[in-house]
């Protein structure tokens, strides 16, 4: 082998819900963080169903074009967990219950009370020459091995479950074997990343074009989602230009200006209850066609009840005038969805839970209800902190359906409060 090839990755998600649009694979980029660290480069991403064959297939691709392959999903005890089988039939090898899967998946069981199936006992079955990875939240157990020059490991989808695994028990034994092939040479890598909220993806790519130079190893992604666009810097570690990433990421904030709302793991819900926790204020939200989510994502932060105060669904007209005190006459003459009744209902929500500041939403999520003049995904913020402390925001969300509005407007919402405590912060 040459001495300048690169260490590449591959994750293959398993199980057929994620092929369905039950649920999203949002492990990769954890795994492809933690992989940089090793020098190994995830170039790969399979999804796959839960049929054997399919998943022994992909399989024998990944191990032919990358010398590490992540398994995520199907380590379950039902019928259609098929990871320990196909991995069994791909690499030749047997699957034998191992006392020490079995004593955990036991023990975690006993923790909460219950006692196995016979189902559960499949999960101490792994392929006979792998090796035990523990599981120090759920019961299933995961495995490595090394097959023709691969480095293997399957562990469970549930990222609560696989992130630990992957720190504890994954990268320890990955960097053990990569140490025994010395002809290979492995570069750390770093990836950094920046969250961007309110414009769409050809704004980001426009502000940040030429920022990498020609010719440089490192790499610029700029990645669009419902929420967000996110922008990552992934390249070496160099020792000869320490810094040369933060630079640029220094360099891309610039650029950005104050459409960057985090960094790395950030969510804008965690950012906003930090400026509101710094400031030592409070807030209280009254949702419409939201339906409560604003309020989902906020007390989702750990430490949330020092700075959410309350939050009222207000979703008929009724609530809003007799919850909210929003005159009916107002309702009347502009409708529900409208700049007015915004700016009414944040008044009335920061007038009776007496919190610094009060939000609210109220829109057309779709998909009826619509009008020319007030078509589906119309949507109306509005803010306010006291007199003079006020203000409302139009937005219209296109090309969603009715979660991706409700997704965006409460998106939407908290940016505008982000930019509120901002401003408020330089005086």
């Amino acid at each position: 082998m040459s001495k300048t090839r690169t260490w590449t990755a591959e994750t293959i998600a398993i199980g057929s819900e994620l092929l369905l649009g039950g649920r999203l694979d949002t492990n990769s980029l954890f795994i492809a963080d933690c992989l940089a660290a090793c020098g190994v480069e995830l170039r790969y991403k399979t999804t796959v169903g839960d049929d054997l064959s399919d998943i022994v297939a992909v399989l024998k691709t990944a191990s032919r074009r990358a010398r590490v392959v992540i398994l995520t999903g199907g380590l379950g005890p039902t019928i259609d967990d098929l990871t320990r089988e196909a991995v069994a039939h791909a690499t030749g090898q047997r699957l034998s219950r191992r006392k020490a899967a079995l004593d955990g998946i036991i023990a975690r069981l006993a923790e909460w009370g219950r006692t196995p199936t016979p189902s559960q006992f499949r999960q101490a079955k792994i392929p006979a020459h792998a090796e035990l990875l523990a599981n120090p939240v759920g019961t299933a157990p995961g495995f490595s091995l090394v097959w023709k020059g691969t480095f293997l490991a399957a562990l469970p989808g549930v990222p609560r479950e696989m992130e630990p695994m992957v720190r504890e028990g994954v990268l320890p034994r990955l960097q053990s074997w990569q140490g025994t092939q010395n002809t290979i040479s492995v570069t750390p890598m770093v990836r950094r990343v920046l969250h961007t909220s309110g414009v769409p993806e050809s704004v980001v790519d426009q502000a940040l074009a030429g920022l990498v130079p020609k010719g440089s190893s490192i790499r610029l992604g700029i990645y669009a989602s419902p929420l967000e666009v996110m922008v990552s810097l992934t390249g070496p570690i160099d020792a000869k230009e320490p810094g040369t990433i933060e630079r640029l990421l220094h360099e891309a904030r610039t650029r950005l200006g104050d459409i960057v709302y985090g960094e790395a793991a950030e969510t804008m819900e965690s950012v906003v209850g930090r400026l509101l926790r710094e400031r030592q204020l409070t807030l209280a939200a009254a949702e419409s066609c939201t339906g409560g989510l604003i309020g989902h994502r906020l007390t989702q932060v750990p430490g949330a009840s020092s700075y959410v105060e309350r939050v009222i669904v207000s979703y008929s007209n009724r609530a809003k005038v007799e919850l909210l005190g929003v005159p009916a006459g107002v309702i009347e003459r502009h409708g529900a969805v409208s700049a007015e009744v915004a700016a009414a209902m944040a008044r009335g929500i920061r007038e009776r839970s007496g919190a610094s500041v009060g939000l609210s939403v109220t829109g057309i999520a779709g998909p009826g209800g619509g009008t020319e003049s007030k078509p589906v995904g119309l949507v109306y913020v509005g803010l306010d902190a006291g007199p003079n402390e006020a203000m409302t925001r139009e937005f219209r969300f296109h090309g969603g359906d009715r979660n991706v509005i409700k997704q965006r407007s409460s998106q939407a919402a908290l940016d505008l409060v982000r930019r509120w405590l901002i401003k408020r912060g330089q005086g």
